[in-house]
């Protein structure tokens, strides 16, 4: 047991993520005008030269996760067919409601509203415009395109954890096209950046909840606030993360995760009913309507024509937390969604935790704008311009029972800082272990700790714009091995819905060998790959009999049936069709086998011997609404008596169905 936990960690993955994180702890301690000069530096080049591609990334992500959704994939399922999802729908989908909560929505719930009504990226602020683009700005930043970062991610985790058995890791999307070299430095390289991606992505809600953390305090109790007091806040914080990371997940995360859920309904009802009620109800449906009638210029919107530095620090900020911290997310949402089908997953993913964020977001947003607006509070927007930390809290000042409500809010915002650092230890342990060891307490005990010294040292550089800075710059690799990975996801999807169609078109048609046929017969009916002039004699010997037979006994039950060989426009036979007319609304019956030329494959050595492109033919069988991707080739005439008669029972049924839904005009009960 001792060997197993020695050599637990991945060597490469752990010893490389640690030594670039501390190099950049290093730098921002010891070196923080180098360090703020190189953020700056940084931040100004991928706004001038790659904001295109962050914008582009997240829109692919997003256009992806919804055509995964109504695509024919959707039916896969994120494990084996005969998998069923581990937790009930309204456990699942509170498991959702429960991620969807975070340090974000407790620090701009309030601030960024205000702020785009404020100063807008375009426009006057102060307006009823304004007012509209501020919350069509923050549901562009909160609602599908997050989540659809965090599905994708998840979905790509899943399914090739739960169908394919690979190691719950981003480099395993890489599969289908590097194999086993997964294992592999470049696989090594993928998980190093994963990690990379998610220390930032914590180490910035970090940030942000201890900021809000010392302003709550500060408003509260008088305590300072200043960097130092923050320094001390993330010690406690991550010390207390420690001990819940000790504990394990289901004991740690699990109830601290349950106690913020209930705190934030409560916090929301709250609000909710003390606040402009119908006010915000009425703002809810519209700034939804106001989102999705504009969701597609927004997401593509790069203020080409009107360049200004709102979008550096605004989306591409926000496209890069989401980035940088989409492994954490997206690997709770994978370990919670085995068995589930891919459908039902986006679904759940995109609309559950995206609404109630959304709904939070004008809650605790519109009732600020209508303070400012409405009730005249403009010294309001000035408070929180200044210090967005002290947004909510002045917010709740506004309301009754404020002492003990912004209490609450200190509290939650804690509990969250503790799970964030918990869960992200937890995470970043897996990504940088290898698989099917047991993980030793202190790996997670460094990660957390570690994370916390990097908010330190980021805060040490610059505050909160070293933190935005560091997480613009750790999604811009992430970003690249993303797209890579929904390549993968796609290659792999469709892999395995050519098996699908495989198995529930070709084998399950496949008849079982007749009395007296020998088995080896059927084998080589399977391993010999024809040419045309032996499909077509078999069409002609077997097939056109078989069909001719049920003809006959379909003409003596009074339908009119017939065979009729199908000729190219050179005269060529091409196969041997039965069609069973009916004469009236309903669709003709029609059964085709016809010889269709494959590229032959390379199975064997002594295929790879043969010349390139070589064809082989398949008796192929077509009904009216195609080809049915199944060959018959070798079939005695009772099998494809047995198909015909299968084909013609499945169409009977379809008849049946159609004519049931169809309305009943001369029904006399009508």
């Amino acid at each position: 047991m001792k060997n197993s936990v020695k050599t637990s960690l991945n060597p490469p993955v752990f010893y490389s993520a640690a030594f670039l994180i501390l190099l950049l702890v290093g730098l921002a301690i010891f070196a923080p005008d180098f360090t703020q000069q190189l953020f700056g530096d940084t931040q100004s080049w991928i706004l001038t030269n790659v904001s295109w591609f962050y914008i582009l990334t997240v829109a692919i992500i997003l256009m992806s996760t919804v055509f995964l959704a109504v695509s024919r994939y959707g039916d896969i399922k994120l494990g084996p067919d005969h998998s069923s999802p581990d937790y009930k729908d309204i456990t699942w989908f509170a498991m959702l409601f429960s991620t969807g909560m975070g340090i974000g929505l407790m620090f701009f719930g309030v601030a960024e509203p205000v702020m785009h009504f404020v100063s807008p990226p375009v426009g006057e602020g102060g307006t009823i415009e304004a007012a509209r683009d501020a919350m069509s700005i923050t549901f562009f930043h909160w609602g599908l395109h997050a989540w659809s970062i965090y599905a994708i991610v998840a979905l790509v985790l899943a399914f090739f954890c739960y169908r394919h058995g690979l190691p719950l890791k981003l480099s395993s999307a890489l599969y289908p096209m590097i194999g086993d070299h997964i294992h592999g430095r470049i696989g090594q390289a993928v998980d190093t950046f994963a990690v990379l991606g998610t220390v930032f992505g914590v180490a910035t809600s970090l940030g942000f909840g201890v900021a809000q953390i010392n302003s709550g305090l500060s408003y509260l109790f008088d305590l300072p606030f200043s960097i130092n007091t923050q320094i001390v806040l993330i010690v406690i914080a991550c010390g207390l993360a420690t001990l819940s990371v000790a504990s394990g997940l289901d004991r740690g995360i699990k109830i601290l995760s349950e106690i913020n859920l209930g705190f934030a309904v409560l916090l929301l009802v709250f609000v909710l009913v003390l606040g402009p009620t119908v006010f915000l109800l009425q703002t809810f449906v519209q700034n939804t309507g106001s989102y999705l009638s504009d969701i597609i210029n927004a997401t593509f919107n790069l203020y080409a024509y009107e360049p200004n530095d709102w979008i550096g620090g605004w989306t591409l900020f926000y496209w890069g937390w989401w980035i940088a911290w989409s492994p954490f997310v997206g690997l709770f949402i994978a370990r919670i969604s085995r068995g589930r089908t891919i459908r039902q997953f986006v679904s759940g993913v995109l609309l559950v935790p995206a609404g109630f964020t959304l709904f939070w977001m004008t809650v605790f947003g519109d009732t600020a704008i209508y303070y400012i607006l409405i009730d005249g509070l403009t010294e309001f927007g000035d408070i929180v311009q200044a210090d967005t930390s002290q947004a909510l809290f002045v917010f709740l000042e506004k309301m009754p029972l404020a002492s003990i409500t912004s209490l609450l809010a200190v509290v939650m915002i804690i509990i969250f800082f503790v799970t964030s650092a918990d869960s992200g230890a937890l995470v970043i342990d897996i990504l940088a272990s290898k698989e099917d060891m047991p993980s030793p307490v202190w790996q997670r005990i460094f990660w957390s700790a570690l994370t916390g010294v990097v908010a330190i040292a980021l805060l040490l550089a610059d505050g909160l714009q070293a933190l935005q800075t560091a997480t613009i710059a750790s999604a811009l690799p992430f970003s690249i091995i993303l797209l890579a990975s929904i390549f993968g996801l796609f290659k792999a999807l469709r892999t395995d819905a050519t098996k699908r169609q495989i198995r529930y078109q070709t084998v399950a048609r496949t008849q079982p060998v007749a009395p007296g046929q020998p088995w080896q017969k059927r084998l080589r009916n399977l391993v010999v790959m024809p040419q045309q002039d032996q499909v077509v004699r078999f069409i002609n010997i077997t097939v056109s009999p078989a069909m001719k037979a049920v003809s006959e006994e379909l003409c003596k039950s009074g339908f009119d049936a017939q065979v009729t060989q199908n000729l190219s426009d050179e005269g060529d036979a091409q196969g041997w069709t039965l069609s069973v007319e009916h004469h009236g609304e309903y669709q003709d019956f029609h059964y085709t086998v016809r010889p269709i030329a494959e590229s032959r494959p390379t199975l064997t050595p002594a295929d790879a011997k043969r010349p390139e492109n070589q064809l082989y033919y398949r008796a192929e069988v077509y009904l009216s609404e195609g080809g049915q991707d199944y060959d018959i080739m070798g079939w005695t005439e009772n099998e494809v008596i047995s198909d015909i008669l299968d084909q013609y029972e499945r169409h009977r049924h379809f008849l049946h169905m159609v004519h049931n839904t169809e309305p009943q005009q001369n029904d006399p009960t009508n």
